[in-house]
Formats: C-alpha cells, sequence, structure tokens
C-alpha cells in the first residue's frame, strides 16, 4: 500500500483529540527533521498525517504554534531523561555515565528530533531561542543541584561546571554522531563520561572533605 493510500484510508478514521495531536506531532517531527522548518508546508504535514489541513488547522493554528509544541515536546524529553538519570543512583560516577548516556541516546534516536533542538533553522525567533535554552538550562540547573549538595560548592559555580558538563555532553554527542566512525554509541559515551569524571571527581563530596 503507498503512502497516498494510507493517508487516505486514515482520513476516515476518528481518534480521541489526544491522540490525534500525538499523531500530527509525530507527523511534524519527520517533516520538520527532513526538511528544516522554513521548507516544511502545512500540506506535507497534513498528507504525512493522513489528515485535512482544517484537521491540523484545528489543532495547531498556525506552522509556527505546531513547531513550538513539538519543541516542547522534544525538550521534555530530554530534561525528563536527565533528570531521571540523575536520580538513578547516589554514585556519582555512575550519574555522569548515567547522564552522558542520556545525550547519546537522544542523538542517536532514528527520529532525529535533537536536530529540531540544537540544530533549528529557526533559532533567531525568539520563542524558539527560549526553548532551545530551557534544554541547557534545566538539565544544568538538575546536574548543578547535585553538584551543590554533594560537594558544597557556591550555587554559581555548580552552575558554571554543570553548564560545562551539558555542553560536552550535548557538543561530543552531535560530533559522534556527525563522524558515524567506528566508536559504538555505548563506547563513545563511557569515553566521554570518563573525561567528564575525571574532572567533576576533583571536587570532593562535601563528607569527605577535612577541615
Amino acid at each position: 500500500m503507498t503512502r497516498t493510500s494510507e493517508s487516505t484510508r486514515r482520513r476516515g478514521i476518528r481518534m480521541p483529540r489526544k491522540a490525534r495531536r500525538a499523531q500530527l506531532l509525530d507527523a511534524a517531527r519527520e517533516v520538520f527533521v527532513a526538511q528544516g522548518y522554513h521548507a516544511a508546508a502545512m500540506d506535507d504535514i497534513a498528507e504525512r498525517a493522513g489528515v485535512s489541513k482544517p484537521v491540523l488547522y484545528q489543532h495547531f493554528p498556525s506552522k509556527l504554534e505546531l513547531y513550538l509544541a513539538l519543541l516542547d515536546q522534544t525538550c521534555d524529553t530530554v530534561i525528563e531523561a536527565v533528570r531521571g538519570a540523575l536520580a538513578s543512583t547516589v554514585d556519582n560516577k555512575q550519574r555522569v555515565g548515567a547522564t552522558m548516556e542520556v545525550f547519546y541516546a537522544y542523538v542517536a534516536n532514528a527520529g532525529g528530533a535533537f536536530r529540531l533542538v540544537f540544530e533549528s533553522d529557526l533559532v533567531n525567533e525568539p520563542q524558539v531561542r527560549e526553548r532551545v535554552d530551557r534544554v541547557t538550562h534545566e538539565c544544568a540547573e538538575s546536574i548543578a543541584q547535585v553538584i551543590h549538595e554533594d560537594t558544597g560548592l557556591p550555587d554559581d559555580e555548580a552552575q558554571l561546571v554543570a553548564v560545562s558538563l551539558v555542553g560536552m555532553a550535548q557538543v561530543s554527542a552531535r560530533f559522534w554522531l556527525d563522524k558515524q566512525g567506528p566508536i559504538e554509541q555505548a563506547d563513545a559515551a563511557r569515553l566521554v563520561a570518563g573525561l567528564a569524571w575525571r574532572g567533576i571527581r576533583g571536587y570532593p563530596r562535601a563528607d569527605e572533605q577535612t577541615a
């Protein structure tokens, strides 16, 4: 069955609003990742989702609103994954490794959603910039809280260290993906986690510090 016939068949199916919204966001992600914001058309997204344009506009009145909703969903995914990694253990070496794995898994995801966040062609739009920055800020805030509580570093210093770790994670993960070299995903994440750990362990836990 061709994509066109599949789309035609799906247009006759009524779906709960929440399920329809999720379907539209999935279709939009595919189109935006493949074409970028400026080249993507609402016609393309409606066709990919198998709905009419009026149905698409009922849920998302404009292309920008659709893109922002998709960004919110994508940002929430990586932020919650980082928080989950930090909460998964009290061993800080394992925390570093788990957090690094989150970023590598994120960029390696077949859907390519990370490109909407880190490689958006609409980054000069204030509402988009706000969401892109939110990934760095909220991930760093979660990491900084752990650093502050464990080491006693002042909040500002813990925040700077945390932002540095987030930058290392996302930049190295994107470089690894673009190179498509011989290093396996798990090995790449482990290699960079080792580098990060060698740096962060220089700040001993507060309960291990001597007067």
